[in-house]
């Protein structure tokens, strides 16, 4: 990998004799005479290192000019190494540097082998603390998904067979892949198994909710932000795209980005290029996408809702992800894997299922797909009172008839059970999904939420 290094220096026989040292150990170099032109290269292009002169034309001797820059350099790139050098070396004036903001302190006539590992090392110890940076951040956003890895991918049914193989064939290649199917169909799983099985796998999947994003924090989310870009940006923030350098970004119910940021997003994906809220300076965005969603984009394209020319880059190829009901070969083998997942998890003994609990399971309509399976199955841990699975203690029932399903009901419901308040809102979450046969947008319309704040209790509940 090249690095970039910005020798700032008023010395026109410094900037050459750096040249030839840096270029040699295949550093690409860029350099300016003046503190104007160190802070305006700052903000246009991404560097690595700059190797910073600390007297210019007007102050020959002081460092004040040096010292000045500093502040200004960490105002635009607080990680970004700077190297300090001066003729007029002191220790007290290294001791200012350093303490002001600088990351290491060199005197002219320099030492080249100091001089080169100074620069080699400053690097490294930018992109560790960056790196560290981007794992802090990853570890709050992708918690929760560590209880989906461990799901078995084979399947029983032709439909899944044939998804299955189509997948692994696209996993290969580094093409955009935009999965379709009803909600719990499992398709954040395929898009951590695409990621695994592709040439991205030793970098990073990032997922993201379209729909648990607001309007106003879309860029600060995808992009990242500096520290004051607006009154709550109190630190600098990474963004999506930049969290997934070099491996894969899930972007789920992508029909649920507004059309206002739907440009902001096709520019990235056709420029590969982005800049944080708040700085002009241009980063590079190597990922691979892989989105998802439930909705009807070509319609939701003819309603004015959805850009076409955003579907065309999502959709370099899609993959309609089978409902749980089309195939009823894995109902059984998925049921007994979620119970053997759940009793290890929670150290029960080993539960089965009954021949009458299995005939159930299988003509079931499962509006919720592989989820409901799987939280079904976890309810059984705590519910079941023997090792055997029973019918009646699976709990299926259809969804009921508009007029069942009234706020009295939901009401004798909870004071039965005596549910707390999140265990009423979870369960009328889940009522009005399965009677909605799965349509995210009718059942948030139908308690009066819009989508994203469906999304934040899907999230805050883990439906």
């Amino acid at each position: 990998m090249t690095f970039k290094v910005l020798v700032a220096d008023d010395d026109l026989n410094i900037i050459i004799s750096l040249k030839f040292l840096l270029e040699a150990e295949q550093y690409q170099l860029t350099s300016v005479t003046t503190p104007e032109a160190l802070l305006d290269q700052l903000k246009k292009q991404q560097l690595d290192c700059v190797l910073l002169d600390m007297n210019f034309q007007r102050d020959t001797t002081s460092g004040k000019e040096g010292l000045a820059l500093i502040h200004a350099i960490r105002t635009i790139d607080p990680l970004i190494p700077i190297i300090m050098m001066t003729g007029w070396a002191t220790v007290d004036l290294a001791v200012q540097a350093l303490t002001t903001g600088a990351n290491d302190f060199l005197q002219k006539p320099w030492d080249d082998d100091r001089l080169l590992n100074a620069v080699a090392t400053q690097i490294q110890l930018s992109r560790t603390q960056l790196q560290l940076q981007k794992v802090t951040q990853e570890n709050k956003i992708l918690k929760h998904q560590l209880s989906a890895n461990n799901t078995d991918f084979s399947s029983q049914s032709k439909a899944m067979q044939q998804c299955l193989a189509e997948l692994n064939q696209l996993a290969q290649s580094d093409m955009n892949i935009l999965l379709t199917g009803e909600n719990g169909t499992g398709k954040s799983m395929l898009a951590e198994l695409i990621h695994q099985q592709s040439a991205r796998s030793a970098a990073s999947l990032v997922s993201v909710n379209m729909g648990a994003i607001s309007e106003s924090l879309f860029e600060s989310e995808m992009f990242g932000h500096v520290k004051g870009a607006f009154t709550d940006a109190k630190e600098q923030r990474i963004g999506r795209f930049e969290m997934a350098q070099g491996g894969s970004l899930f972007l789920d119910e992508i029909a649920n980005i507004p059309l206002s940021q739907q440009a902001k997003l096709l520019r990235v994906l056709e420029a590969q290029q982005f800049e944080k809220v708040g700085s002009s300076k241009t980063q590079f965005a190597d990922v691979r996408i892989i989105s998802a969603t439930n909705a009807n984009l070509q319609h939701a394209i003819q309603e004015g809702h959805f850009r076409q020319d955003l579907f065309y880059r999502l959709n370099t190829v899609a993959i309609h992800i089978p409902a749980l009901r089309e195939r009823q070969e894995d109902i059984i083998a998925l049921a007994e894997g979620f119970l053997a997942q759940f009793c290890a998890k929670y150290q029960k003994p080993l539960l089965t299922l009954s021949i009458e609990a299995k005939h159930q399971l299988l003509h079931y309509s499962w509006p919720g797909n592989i989820r409901e399976l799987r939280h079904c199955m976890e309810r059984l841990i705590f519910t079941c009172q023997h090792h055997n699975i029973s019918a009646d203690q699976l709990q299926l029932h259809e969804a009921a008839s508009p007029s069942q399903i009234t706020e009295s009901t939901l009401a004798n419901q909870a004071a039965d059970k005596l549910m707390t308040l999140d265990e009423i809102e979870k369960s009328t979450l889940s009522t009005r999904l399965a009677y909605f046969k799965g349509n995210v947008g009718q059942a948030a319309k139908s308690l009066g939420l819009s989508r994203s704040g469906w999304y934040r209790r899907v999230d805050k509940f883990e439906l």
